[in-house]
């Protein structure tokens, strides 16, 4: 068991993730499949020793599944709730037909800009360490595949969302495509990965439940490098 999943807990980075995988295993070649925010749950596939972590892309390569809670009436400089919110002024509150027809919009190949404050590095530097410097910086816009959004409820301002994606979409830059198009602003107030690959969060280990496995023996990782 070489690649597995872990079930990330919010307030945890991917890298925090990677390091607490090596402390347990005392294996230092750990990697992680696809990042996801330290306000962020579910789904991190992890893998261990050299030549898994190389194969690692071919096995997070498929569909990914995101729960995603959405806070519209708002503009974050983040796109999440991390960044300082400024609140938008609104002639009228999207009806539940005007926000189902503007979500399905985003359905298919579209073009999204990534949020500024992301790992998108720009002359070998992350965007996010340009806008801490407080840089004026411009991300291309990049063409990505959503295949589904399901509205699983929607009571103004909170609207929450089933996303299956293809690789490099960012959900936060969708939460707030959606806000700008419906004029209210939006951002990711929370977000949980459900799915990457063939990877779920129904078979996916808590820290916690890993370290107590591995202790025990139960969990067979191939230390050969």
């Amino acid at each position: 068991m070489n690649i597995f999943a872990i079930n990330k807990p919010i307030g945890m980075t991917s890298h925090d993730v990677v390091h607490r995988i090596r402390k347990i295993t005392g294996i230092k070649r750990v990697g992680h499949g696809g990042t996801l925010d330290p306000l962020a749950s579910g789904v991190l596939v992890i893998a261990i020793t050299r030549e898994f972590t190389k194969q690692l892309d071919q096995f997070v390569k498929g569909k990914k599944e995101y729960i995603a809670k959405i806070e519209l009436g708002f503009h974050s400089t983040t796109d999440d709730a991390e960044g300082e919110k400024m609140q938008i002024v609104i002639d009228k509150i999207p009806d539940s037909e005007m926000v189902e027809k503007t979500v399905k919009s985003f359905i298919g190949e579209v073009h999204q800009t990534p949020p500024n404050y992301s790992a998108i590095k720009l002359s070998g530097v992350p965007a996010y360490r340009r806008m801490r410097r407080r840089e004026n910086i411009t991300l291309e816009p990049r063409k990505v595949k959503i295949y589904d959004i399901q509205i699983l409820s929607y009571t103004y301002p909170t609207l929450e969302l089933k996303v299956i994606t293809g690789p490099g979409v960012y959900i936060r830059a969708l939460a707030r495509d959606i806000g700008e198009k419906l004029h209210t602003g939006g951002f990711l107030a929370g977000l949980q990965r459900t799915k990457v690959a063939d990877y779920t969060l129904d078979s996916a280990l808590t820290l916690e439940e890993f370290e107590d496995k591995f202790k025990k023996s139960t969990i067979h990782v191939n230390t050969k490098d």
